[in-house]
């Protein structure tokens, strides 16, 4: 009997992550309400990601391209006003052609006058593992010459809804066979999850 309810109630976990998994996926305006519904009751958990950006800039199919400048821009020891938008792939390791989870989205200019810092407004869109269709939002000022860069995640939505955290990234400068070195990025991420089940066996297995 014990192993019986032991494995019934293993079934029910699976079938309660099932749930919230679909519920992630749903995006739509009821599915969002239920989900805040169920709000008081989750727990928030730290989430660590590790991921690589490739930012092609040359080439028949670059993913960041310069999209508007100033007229004083060409004249700026910073190159203050140039902006670019970004379609990059996020790759699980640092060669180009790694498995792919996702796209860096978004835009970033230079926004300082007295250094070259730039302001990013990105997003990190997860197309394949466990958090595909999720999304990461990104605001932040960037120091170019830094080793490390440090920004805030300020939300996103599917599994990293209401989401809080930073991003860590650095230029890659381990061995790659092709291409630029790509920027290694860690992300620790605060988010909501459903109550964990404590499964009590009383020594069934």
């Amino acid at each position: 009997m014990a192993k019986l309810l032991a494995m019934a109630t293993l079934l029910l976990l699976a079938v309660v992550q099932l749930v919230a998994a679909a519920a992630e996926d749903d995006q739509s305006p009821k599915a969002v309400e239920k989900w805040f519904k169920k709000l008081p009751s989750a727990e928030r958990e730290l989430t660590k990601l590790h991921f690589y950006i490739h930012d092609i800039m040359t080439g028949d199919h670059p993913t960041t391209i310069p999209i508007a400048s100033a007229n004083s821009t060409a004249t700026s020891p910073t190159r203050f006003g140039l902006v670019f938008v970004m379609d990059s792939p996020l790759t699980e390791g640092p060669e180009l052609n790694s498995t792919v989870i996702g796209r860096c989205q978004g835009t970033f200019s230079f926004a300082s006058q007295s250094e070259i810092g730039l302001l990013l407004t990105l997003n990190f869109v997860f197309t394949d593992g466990p958090f595909k269709g999720s999304t990461l939002a990104i605001l932040g000022n960037k120091k170019r010459d830094n080793q490390y860069r440090e920004y805030p995640i300020v939300g996103g939505s599917g599994a990293f809804r209401l989401a809080e955290g930073i991003a860590v990234d650095n230029t890659y400068t381990g061995p790659i066979s092709e291409g630029r070195p790509p920027t290694e990025c860690q992300v620790f991420v605060l988010r909501y999850v459903e109550p964990k089940i404590e499964l009590v066996t009383d020594g069934a297995f």
